[in-house]
Formats: structure tokens, C-alpha cells, sequence
């Protein structure tokens, strides 16, 4: 298969992938984006029986990366403002916005497609919660005295606790740090990851230990911990900036953002074991089999990004931060594919992998297509 590339004046809602551009229409003020595959990454996705799907706060759009029939990439987004947090489950995939939860059901059924896309996300529901900053977002299995057997959990970063959704209010809170002494929406310790075990939240990220308004931002360079949600232990400390804690093949894997690392924590040690060394701001990551599948981003120039491990290791190496998607191979290091995005696109946030999907696509809200879109449950009573 061959490599992926595409060239997009601005950001339309379909990103038009055959470099469709009018003639008539001046593009020369107007933002681009550029995509480009490696050589094999379109291959990989065909072998892996998969597509992603990521977000980006920055630009305010929720992207999917598959395959045309012809095997070359298949690129489409959707906007939605502010989105950062993404958790697929089933037909299901679930997003963090500025001010709303969301459910999309992927509502094409098996061997069917639509308009040449064999997964059409439509959103379902969302919950209003008002802006907390919310990240990382996960599924846990609620305890049998709850009516519903899946409850939504967030990462709510404003009010530095864990939280799910409410009929009635924009937030429950679940669970806290030891050393928060109080619910406010100060961003105290900019709680930002989740990982899950066993259908229940496990492990959290954060970037301090500070228990003041906004006192994460004077210990950015090495005041990052991974805190057991059960125990409440800090059972890591010493980290740059970490992000998106993940459990897979019996490891906690993590994004050490601020020193640019993938790797994993020894927990009988207290240790993190870096893996690969990624060449921007790492943030997102999603696992499929012996691959890992995480986001970078360039550094913004700003006080938050400014004096991070990252800074001196680009220039160790000679290289410019970048974005996109990088591929890692769990078992030796290597970043084996990548998908790089320049132009108007500069940081990432979260990524899933949609499992059996080829080419996803989603209903927005720009247009009046939604008004069209009508689905048809049943009833065993009717």
C-alpha cells in the first residue's frame, strides 16, 4: 500500500482528501494543513484491522485517520470545540468538549457502509457539565447498588478530583488526592490521566503535588506523580508534566511529556523505564496488541512549555518538536510508522483505536446533515 498525503486549504468540515480546491477561491492568507503517512503506516492500519481517531483542543476538531478502498489514507473531522478526552467502547466513543460529554453510536451495521465509510459516529447524548477542563475520560463498571452497569468517569482537572456524570448537576465527585484539602476550581495539581484496571479507575496523573490555585505551574520540570486511586499512595514521583496512564500487558505504561518519553512504570521499584524517546509533547496514547499508538505536539511558547527536560533533549538531537501520531513497537522501542501533521494543526491532545473499523466518519453540527440522519430502534412490545 502506497504511502498517505494530504494538503487542505483551511480546515473544511470534510477534509477533502482528493486535494479538491477551487480555482476561483484564494487560498493564499488561509491557514493548511498537511498530512503525511510514512510508508507503511497505511499498511499497518490495513494489517491491524483498525483505524484512529484523535483530537485536538488547539484547533477544535475531533479527526479520523482510516483507509479509502483504494488503500490510500482516508482523513475526516468533525468540529467540536475544545475536545480533548476520547474512550472507545464497542460502537461507542465517548469525548470530552469544552463545556459537554458526548456519546457517539457508530450506527452502520456489520458489512454495511455509508457513502463509501464503514462507521458513521452519530452523536447521542451529552451531558452539559460546564467548563472543568476535563481530560482523560474512561468507562468503569458501577458497583450493584447502581442501576446502570457502566458509569462515565472524567478526569475533572479544575476541581482536582475524579468526577461522573449527574441528571441534576455538572459533576459527582468520586475521589480525590490525599493532599487536596478541598474541592475548588483552582486547578490545584492539574490532575490531567487516567488509567483503569479491572473496570475501575487505578491511576491518576498528576503534574505536583501543590494543594494552592494553579501551584502546578513551579513544579512542571519534576513535580509529577502517579497516585494509586485505592491506596491513595504517590507510588512515582519525580516526573515531567506526565500524562495518559494506560494498563496494558500487565504494565503501567506513561507519557513522561515534559522529557518527550514513552515508557512504563516498575511499581515494585518506584522506578519509570523509558521506552522511546518521541520528538515533541507527548499527550494521548492508546494501545492495540505489541504497538502503542501516541500523540505529540509542539510546545507552545509560553511560560507552561518553556524549561522542560524536552527543551534540552531536541537539541541534543538536532531536531524541531513535531505533531502527529507516532507507532511504537512495544518490544523493541522502535517508532516503526507515523503520521505527521503541519500547518494549522499544532498540538493533540487524546487517540483511540476503533477496532475492525476501515474508514470512519462522524455527524457534526455545522451543517443540517444531522437533521437527515434518523435511526430506528426496537421494540419488542410494538
Amino acid at each position: 500500500m502506497p504511502c498517505g498525503k494530504i494538503i487542505t486549504d483551511g480546515i473544511p468540515e470534510l477534509l477533502r482528501s482528493q486535494n479538491q480546491v477551487n480555482p476561483n477561491e484564494s487560498t493564499t492568507n488561509k491557514p493548511s494543513l498537511e498530512i503525511n503517512a510514512s510508508r507503511q503506516f497505511t499498511a499497518w492500519l490495513y494489517e491491524q484491522n483498525l483505524s484512529l481517531s484523535f483530537t485536538t483542543y488547539q484547533a477544535g476538531k475531533l479527526f479520523f485517520i482510516g483507509l479509502q478502498p483504494n488503500g490510500k489514507l482516508s482523513v475526516f473531522e468533525r468540529s467540536f470545540e475544545r475536545c480533548m478526552g476520547l474512550y472507545a467502547n464497542g460502537n461507542s466513543l465517548y469525548m470530552s468538549s469544552l463545556y459537554q460529554l458526548w456519546r457517539f453510536e457508530n450506527i452502520i451495521q456489520p458489512g454495511q457502509n455509508h457513502q463509501g465509510y464503514d462507521a458513521l459516529y452519530l452523536p447521542q447524548m451529552s451531558y452539559v457539565t460546564g467548563d472543568l477542563d476535563i481530560h482523560d475520560i474512561a468507562l468503569s463498571r458501577a458497583e450493584e447498588k447502581d442501576c446502570e452497569p457502566q458509569k462515565l468517569v472524567f478526569v475533572n482537572t479544575l476541581f482536582s478530583c475524579l468526577a461522573t456524570v449527574s441528571k441534576t448537576h455538572s459533576f459527582v465527585p468520586l475521589w480525590k488526592p490525599n493532599f487536596i484539602s478541598k474541592l475548588a476550581a483552582e486547578d490545584r495539581c492539574h490532575l490531567n490521566g487516567l488509567a483503569m484496571q479491572q473496570g475501575k479507575p487505578k491511576y491518576v496523573t498528576a503534574v505536583s503535588q501543590s494543594d494552592v490555585g494553579e501551584g502546578w505551574r513551579e513544579h512542571r520540570a519534576n513535580g509529577g506523580c502517579v497516585i494509586d486511586v485505592e491506596s491513595n499512595e504517590i507510588v512515582l514521583q519525580g516526573l515531567s508534566m506526565p500524562h495518559s496512564p494506560r494498563w496494558h500487558q500487565e504494565k503501567l505504561w506513561l507519557l513522561n511529556s515534559g522529557a518527550g518519553e514513552f515508557g512504563f512504570v516498575d511499581l515494585n521499584r518506584g522506578v519509570f523505564e523509558p521506552v522511546a524517546f518521541c520528538p515533541g509533547y507527548l499527550r494521548g496514547c492508546t494501545f492495540h496488541g505489541d504497538f502503542a499508538v501516541v500523540g505529540i505536539s509542539q510546545p507552545r511558547h509560553n511560560k507552561t512549555f518553556s524549561g522542560l527536560p524536552l527543551d534540552g533533549k531536541l537539541q541534543q538531537k538536532n531536531v524541531e518538536p513535531r505533531c502527529g501520531l507516532l507507532v511504537i513497537d512495544l518490544r523493541s522501542g522502535d517508532i516503526v510508522h507515523s503520521l505527521r501533521i503541519e500547518g494549522v494543526v499544532l498540538e493533540l491532545y487524546d487517540v483511540v483505536a476503533l477496532l475492525g473499523v476501515r474508514r470512519p466518519m462522524a455527524i457534526g453540527f455545522r451543517s443540517d446533515e444531522i437533521r437527515r440522519v434518523v435511526t430506528v430502534g426496537s421494540d419488542q412490545n410494538f
